[in-house]
């Protein structure tokens, strides 16, 4: 067959944030002729034209951009997606969790454009952060209990790429046992559970609104944590670590470095 005949997508939406990042780290953002409304990486995607929150979309402006591709992340996006497909477009709805999901998501984006050496190079930087993450995690002498929270009302734990990044920077993540679950409601920690967990370091990243650390402080025997005790109630930005793509490892790895060695240096 003469492969001249096949096209690669050429005008994509893309509905999360992980798909922008990573096609423009790939050399393809070019292609993206919608985005969500919460992109804020890179600079560039700033100005393209925003098409969808997380849980509703804008099917006019859609319509208006007849893209050959949608993509999408999560459960969460299941029933945008179904509309859109009833309308007649190919939708592509991610579904990674964990860090090993996360790069096989990046690697598979990276064919879905053409982008094959791109996406090699990308994931050699991808794993050589990860590797300096590791090598960090040695030098540590006690490694921090760490709570991370991703909404407050109900409380949501860390997620699993979340969680093992905590893990793979020499953090202990209180609620593992519940980042496993598929949804977020099956990451619903206990008060008490966290209360008896003591953790050295509470990291607040509430999607969608400002972390309000004196809350968190001021709950129902929280004044007993350690976290608490020593004013370690930090936020980190959503946008680098609830969205499952490059900034979790190129920025979030290098942010909870610096927290855990700070934390470290005070303690140890």
């Amino acid at each position: 067959m003469n492969s001249k005949n096949y096209k690669i997508p050429n005008k994509i939406i893309c509905l999360t944030e992980e798909s922008v990042e990573t096609l423009f780290r790939i050399k393809r953002g070019h292609l993206i002729a919608g985005v969500s409304s919460y992109v804020k990486r890179p600079d560039e995607a700033m100005n393209l034209p925003k098409v969808s929150m997380f849980q509703t979309s804008n099917y006019k402006k859609i319509k208006e951009i007849d893209p050959d591709l949608i993509i999408g992340y999560s459960d969460i996006q299941k029933d945008i997606a179904k509309d859109l497909i009833e309308m007649g477009y190919n939708v592509y709805i991610a579904n990674h969790r964990s860090l090993e999901e996360l790069l096989n998501y990046i690697y598979q984006l990276g064919l879905l454009v053409d982008a094959k050496e791109e996406v090699v190079e990308l994931l050699n930087e991808l794993e050589n952060k990860i590797s300096q993450a590791r090598e960090f995690a040695k030098t540590l002498k006690v490694r921090p209990k760490i709570y991370f929270e991703e909404w407050d009302e109900p409380r949501i734990s860390a997620i699993r790429y979340v969680s093992d990044i905590i893990e793979l920077c020499g953090g202990v993540e209180i609620n593992r046992n519940l980042s496993n679950g598929f949804l977020a409601t099956e990451r619903v920690p206990e008060d008490l559970t966290i209360i008896e967990s003591k953790p050295d370091l509470i990291i607040g990243c509430w999607c969608g609104k400002k972390v309000n650390t004196s809350s968190i402080k001021e709950r129902d025997g929280y004044d007993v944590i350690p976290a608490v005790m020593t004013d370690q109630v930090l936020e980190v930005e959503p946008e680098i670590f609830l969205q499952p793509g490059p900034a979790l490892i190129l920025d979030g790895i290098d942010i909870l470095i610096n927290i855990i060695k700070s934390w470290s240096d005070k303690n140890v």
